[in-house]
């Protein structure tokens, strides 16, 4: 096709389904992790991102059902909601996302955080393999590190153990979205309050943040550069819309 051409002078009308953010679907489907059980997720836009999240997810036992509704909002899903993404993160299985979907998809590494909030140990593959490549995640190690996570690095692999996360204050060098988000989900189950500083403020942190609170968890400053968490004993699954894209 050489040309698009648009004969104006029409007045439009009607409504537009706005798809949900990918950016906050992916954090937020890795911190079902964080809360065994059946989750609901509104709003989770069909993309190959979000296909290759689940794969990831379903390597450590976690099992997907989608479930299609009116237009209008059935299950006691929002108006004009498609359909729902049921989310089982009841048995945890496994705890290693390996380089053959990492490399496809680096928000991957979000399952890190949570991993290591609930099960205490995770092998994640770097984004790039044995290069940590042009987006570093050594800010998220670090953090970690600093709320008493033992990181090795293994061909390639990130292995993390901890007997106990503990909080802690962490200051971030710059605002990392992931880094951001990895740390904000190890800390809701962390012994003690942990304080992020130079937290990334995008929106899709925020919904993430939104979304563990609705889980139980005791997070201040949302939509701020400093996030502080108060670790909880545990986490119970809840129903959830993701944010639509800006």
């Amino acid at each position: 096709m050489d040309k698009i051409v648009i004969d104006g002078g029409v007045t439009l009308s009607g409504e537009v389904i706005i798809s949900g953010a990918k950016n906050a679907a992916l954090p937020i489907m890795a911190a079902t992790l964080l809360a065994p059980g059946v989750h609901r997720l509104y709003n989770v836009p069909a993309l190959a991102d979000i296909r290759t999240m689940k794969k990831v997810l379903g390597l450590m036992g976690v099992q997907f059902e989608e479930e299609e509704q009116a237009a209008v909002g059935g299950h006691g899903g929002p108006p004009h909601q498609k359909g729902v993404l049921i989310v089982d993160s009841s048995n945890l299985t496994g705890w290693m996302a390996p380089y053959e979907v990492v490399k496809t998809m680096r928000a991957a590494v979000l399952v890190l955080g949570p991993l290591l909030a609930r099960a205490r140990q995770a092998s994640v593959s770097m984004p790039g393999g044995c290069a940590i490549g042009a987006r570093p995640i050594n800010l998220h190690l670090k953090g970690l590190e600093a709320m008493g996570v033992k990181i090795t690095l293994n061909q390639g692999y990130v292995e993390a153990k901890a007997k106990e996360l503990k909080g802690a204050e962490i200051i971030l060098d710059f605002p990392t979205v992931t880094g951001t988000e990895n740390l904000l989900m190890a800390a809701t189950l962390a012994k003690g309050t942990t304080r992020l500083v130079n937290a990334a403020q995008e929106p899709e942190v925020g919904d993430l943040a939104r979304f563990l609170v609705t889980l139980g968890a005791q997070i201040e400053g949302i939509g701020t550069d400093v996030l502080t968490i108060h670790g909880v004993e545990a986490l119970t699954p809840s129903t959830y819309t993701v944010m639509s894209q800006g």
